[in-house]
């Protein structure tokens, strides 16, 4: 058992602090100043510390003045960034949602080891992030309308276990993805590092057929071979046959919606690698597939004919001569639209991408909360 799972561990040598609006009073007693209204185009820091030490819990609730909970793309053009000992470019970039795992702006409820959003309002993360000279975090309501911002940051300073790596986390968006090129999910950092996992998903430009048999691929120091290779997209998430919404330790799908088993239209995911470490030298590059599968009955010679006329087929391609009354069933490539945070901790503190607000915001749907599907 390591220290930060032993309850029993003392900490020597460290202590402990909270940073939130609260900070701005002299006595922190009477509930002064919890929250603030941001103005749209607001950037306030959250905080900003000396270290050495690590951020152990991040909390935050994200109001709108009407009605309670922002749209979907208000909400996502809220961004989280953290700067780490005295870098000019952040470590972390990502939209507030995605890194809570709430993805496309949809706050859907959820908890597993590392991140929660509770009764679909809570956004909580005890992702590690430790720093060694300095750490600010910063936040950007960088829509046009105000939010109103509530959070709190738990941090723990004192000398950091040897071996302790940094967070870089990334926002990736591709609408659409490209026929036949996989999305990439992480990639671009130097080592020794870990990948921790990501949160992403999908929206499913065509929700008449399965869209996730894509594999999740992990390549290591500049090999072209995987070093871990997965069997298909819910299979990563360790579910199978098909999908729906299931909330795990280390992995889930806290949203799926959609017309059936088989036929989705929004999809986010998560994947946390605790207890199955993912490590690499030099360099990382995480990527996944975009593969569906179709499947034709009898007396549907025309529509399959068609259908494999303007698709290119992936993997083993079509399987004919199948018992009654199935005709023909195959794989294919498709393109949907796709987005993750990878979360990937190294050894020394590099900047990632930042996030691009307005394609991180496009297609994402009204106060519904349901995304707009073409």
């Amino acid at each position: 058992m390591s220290e930060n799972e032993d309850p029993a561990f003392l900490w020597p040598g460290h202590v402990s602090r909270s940073v939130s609006f609260e900070d701005a009073t002299t006595s922190r007693g009477r509930k002064e100043s919890p929250m603030r209204v941001l103005a749209g185009g607001e950037r306030v820091v959250l905080a900003e510390l000396a270290g050495p030490g690590r951020v152990t819990h991040l909390w935050m609730t994200v109001g709108a003045l009407a009605p309670h909970l922002p749209a979907p793309h208000v909400l996502r053009a809220q961004v989280l960034e953290v700067f780490l000992d005295g870098l000019d470019e952040p470590s972390v970039s990502a939209p507030v949602p995605d890194f809570f795992g709430a993805v496309h702006g949809v706050p859907a409820a959820y908890a597993s080891r590392l991140t929660a959003v509770n009764e679909g309002r809570g956004l909580a993360s005890r992702v590690p992030m430790p720093f060694r000279s300095s750490v600010r975090l910063e936040y950007e309501n960088a829509s046009p309308e105000p939010v109103i911002l509530y959070y709190q940051v738990d941090v723990l300073l004192g000398p950091l276990p040897h071996g302790s790596g940094l967070l870089h986390a990334a926002f990736r968006r591709e609408n659409p993805t490209t026929i036949g090129r996989d999305f990439t999910i992480a990639e671009g950092l130097r080592g020794p590092g870990r990948f921790l996992g990501w949160t992403g998903g999908v929206r499913v430009l065509d929700p008449r057929r399965w869209w996730g048999e894509g594999e999740v691929k992990v390549y290591v120091d500049g090999d072209e071979t995987p070093a871990i290779c997965g069997t298909g997209t819910e299979d990563h998430v360790d579910s199978a046959w098909g999908l729906g919404t299931f909330a795990a330790p280390e992995s889930g799908a806290p949203l799926v919606l959609g017309t059936g088993a088989d036929t989705q239209e929004v999809v986010s995911l998560y994947r946390w690698h605790l207890s199955d470490p993912v490590v690499f030298g030099r360099d990382l590059r995480v990527t996944i597939q975009q593969i569906g599968s179709a499947m034709f009955r009898q007396g549907e010679e025309a529509a399959y004919a068609e259908f494999r006329e303007r698709v290119i087929p992936a993997g083993r391609g079509w399987l004919e001569r199948l018992p009654e009354p199935l005709l023909a069933i195959g794989l294919y490539e498709r393109s949907d639209d796709w987005c993750a945070t990878s979360f990937v901790y190294c050894e020394e503190p590099q900047p990632v991408p930042r996030v691009d607000v307005a394609a991180a915001t496009a297609d994402l749907g009204g106060a519904t909360g349901r995304p707009v599907v073409r």
